[in-house]
């Protein structure tokens, strides 16, 4: 399966012009052979846009949005991942992403679940919960966003479920450059899943972003890197190479959950006494 990856500038006049950028981008990963596009995050709105906008541009499922992009993946005949403000039935909003198919059906939606900063806690409510494990061409797929991956629980779980690649829109700043460079890989690595982070470059409301957009290996190995521009990235994942790597990775299976209680609380684990010194 091929992905692509559009690391793209903020929309700064609204869905309007994420729409419009959704086409032009389709028709570009689907003009290099990919089966999946991944957008950053918000990308059909803007990420750091303030409460008030984000509201306005909030929509329920099957809004305009959720329109536009299942018929935009169906006119280029590739399947999209993409972000924007979603208000639930209780007019809760969320940080959220569709994946839907090249038919333009929906295959998954997920809400953040970890939000970082003020931004994030003054624009959205957290997500209730990860999204169900999706199939599509053959690959279990696991859904994050941003400051999710950056939780070494979160990529854990995801592969538990089954997730053999983990895709991340996100909005990640140059000061957080290491998440891309250091965090990303080792996700993959340690246990054995491709992930796809797919991030912005350039600037928004005062942010500015460090690009970097990746696609690393179960290895960790980088197979895809974007620059600080505005870039398409592409990277096919490998299955053969997905089950070599499976048969080394033996983390998942020599796991001791018995020791790992501590990690299902936000009280401070028991700490163990120093040595005595002899």
């Amino acid at each position: 399966m091929r992905v692509a990856l559009d690391q793209w500038r903020p929309v700064t006049a609204g869905k309007a012009e994420g729409l419009a950028r959704l086409g032009s981008a389709a028709g570009a990963a689907s003009a290099r052979g990919a089966d999946l596009l991944i957008l950053p995050e918000m990308a059909l709105t803007g990420y750091n846009i303030g409460p008030a906008a984000v509201a306005a541009a909030a929509e329920p499922d099957g809004g305009s949005m959720d329109k536009a992009l299942a018929a935009t993946a169906w006119l280029h005949g590739v399947a999209i991942l993409a972000g924007y403000p979603r208000r639930d039935a209780e007019g809760r909003i969320m940080n959220a992403v569709r994946l839907v198919g090249p038919d333009g059906a929906t295959l998954a939606t997920y809400a953040k679940t970890h939000l970082y900063g003020q931004v994030d806690r003054t624009q959205f409510a957290p997500g209730p919960g990860f999204a169900p494990i999706v199939v599509f061409r053959g690959w279990r797929l696991g859904l994050a966003i941003c400051y999710d991956i950056e939780f070494p629980e979160t990529a854990r779980l995801l592969a538990l479920a089954g997730a053999e690649a983990i895709l991340v829109p996100t909005a990640t700043m140059a000061q957080f450059h290491s998440v891309s460079t250091r965090l990303v890989p080792a996700r993959a690595e340690e246990n054995a899943v491709y992930v796809a982070y797919a991030n912005y470059c350039g600037a928004e409301a005062g942010f500015d972003y460090v690009g970097l957009s990746c696609v690393c290996a179960p290895s960790g190995e980088e197979i895809a890197r974007a620059g600080s521009g505005e870039e398409m990235i592409t990277a096919d994942l490998d299955r053969a190479a997905f089950a070599a790597q499976r048969r080394v990775s033996t983390q998942a299976a020599d796991r001791r959950a018995d020791l790992y209680a501590p990690l299902a609380t936000t009280e401070d684990a028991p700490r163990a006494k120093p040595p005595t010194a002899q």
